[in-house]
């Protein structure tokens, strides 16, 4: 096999994944105009679909994730990752000619399936990473990520100028643009050696959930990183429509709106994470991350200016503390022939926690807003839910980590 430069093929991942998360960004800002168009209703009662609309994406990829992580366990990252790119592309396609709102439910299910990519991406990553570099490397697939979603938003906001239908067309062309780019330049991380036999049990999402009691006393940072991936989902689910009926914002602003979250959060996660995760431990960022998510949640609840929306901005990019730090935890506990199998099993979370945060916060969002005299009082409560569901994962991480704690430093004197 060819020998990989880690710095290259690190630099390569990281354009992958900043180049999927363009397309999927393209997309966001119009998507409530187009469900409201498809659905043929107003944009207010579009918001009773966007919540299943999101989360059939989410199921799809909470069932197939395992699979392409197990898969790229037995057949190496380099193909998995390809097909799925390929996959998107045409995907978007799909949903570009999407007729109803059926065939953009589909085009939203099939994306799904190959939307796995990060699995894929995030197996590489913890392939050529070193102990040292692991949580810093990971906290820039979230910083691509960020960049992705400057670029994406930013795009899609001036693109939807043409139509609502014109994003989905140009993510399409990003998607195959990542595909081309990697069939010529990407290397497989994955020696033939270090691969191991396909195992359905193992690769169905109840089977992967199933692995993470393998983990003894780090399973509960599984329950933490659900948690936490279940309370972002309030801001992904409902941050449209809260900007677009609570300040009149257009699709535009919404777009530059994401663009200037995508920035923060890929200067955390990019140029901050490293720094702060050697300076108190991955531990402490995760239960600092964890805090400052409960913190944003409940302040954006009470946000009665646009301006605000850009004001809390910043300190919520440091809840991608989180993520990086978990990962970096879990994964330099595994060998290298399951970090395929691991990094499913996280996706599967995310998929679990998107499938359904979105039609829940949609929820509380669309009724409360509805039931409760003072608007914006209605429309701040599924921030408030997400807040108190933070809270636990706050809870629940700081009694974990004790006990690891105190698992270490009991091994430490018995050594």
């Amino acid at each position: 096999m060819t020998v990989i430069n880690p710095k290259s093929a690190l630099i390569f991942i990281l354009i992958t994944i900043c180049l999927d998360s363009i397309g999927l960004g393209i997309i966001i800002p119009s998507f409530p105009i187009l469900i409201s168009q498809t659905a043929h209703v107003g944009l207010g009662e579009a918001s009773k679909y966007f919540g299943w609309v999101m989360g059939a994406y989410a199921f799809m990829q909470f069932v197939f994730s395992p699979l392409i992580g197990n898969l790229s366990d037995r057949f190496g990252r380099r193909p998995i990752l390809l097909t799925s790119v390929l996959g998107m592309s045409l995907d978007y396609m799909v949903m570009y000619f999407a007729p109803d709102l059926f065939w953009l439910v589909l085009g939203r299910a099939i994306s799904g399936i190959f939307g796995a990519s990060f699995t894929s991406a995030a197996a590489y990553i913890a392939d050529i990473s070193t102990p040292e570099n692991r949580a810093k490397n990971f906290g820039m697939i979230g910083a691509a990520f960020g960049i992705g979603f400057v670029i994406g938003p930013a795009i899609g906001g001036l693109l939807s100028e043409y139509g609502a239908r014109t994003p989905f067309l140009v993510a399409s062309f990003f998607s195959m643009a990542n595909f081309i780019y990697g069939f010529i330049v990407l290397k497989e991380s994955l020696p033939k050696e270090s691969r191991r036999t396909f195992d359905l049990k193992r690769a169905n999402p109840f089977g992967a959930l199933k692995q993470i009691k393998r983990f003894e006393k780090l399973k509960y940072l599984f329950i933490v990183s659900f948690l936490a991936i279940l309370t972002s989902m309030c801001v992904h689910s409902t941050w449209n429509f809260f900007t677009m009926e609570k300040f009149d914002w257009t699709i535009k602003e919404v777009g530059i709106s994401l663009a200037v979250v995508g920035v923060c959060f890929g200067l955390v996660q990019g140029a901050l994470t490293g720094p702060i995760v050697g300076k108190i431990g991955q531990k402490n960022a995760a239960k600092t991350g964890i805090f400052i998510t409960v913190v944003v949640l409940i302040g954006i609840g009470f946000i009665n200016q646009g301006w605000m929306m850009y004001a809390i901005i910043l300190p919520y990019a440091f809840t991608g503390l989180v993520d990086p730090a978990i990962r970096s935890i879990v994964s330099g506990q595994v060998q290298s022939n399951e970090q395929g199998e691991l990094q499913g099993i996280f996706t599967s979370l995310m998929s679990l926690a998107e499938i359904l945060g979105p039609p829940m916060f949609m929820w509380f969002y669309y009724n409360f807003k509805n039931s409760i005299p003072d608007s914006n009082l209605g429309l701040g409560t599924p921030f408030w839910v997400a807040g108190l569901i933070g809270f636990l994962a706050f809870l629940l991480i700081s009694w974990t980590l004790k006990g690891f704690n105190q698992e270490e430093k009991k091994s430490v004197e018995q050594g």
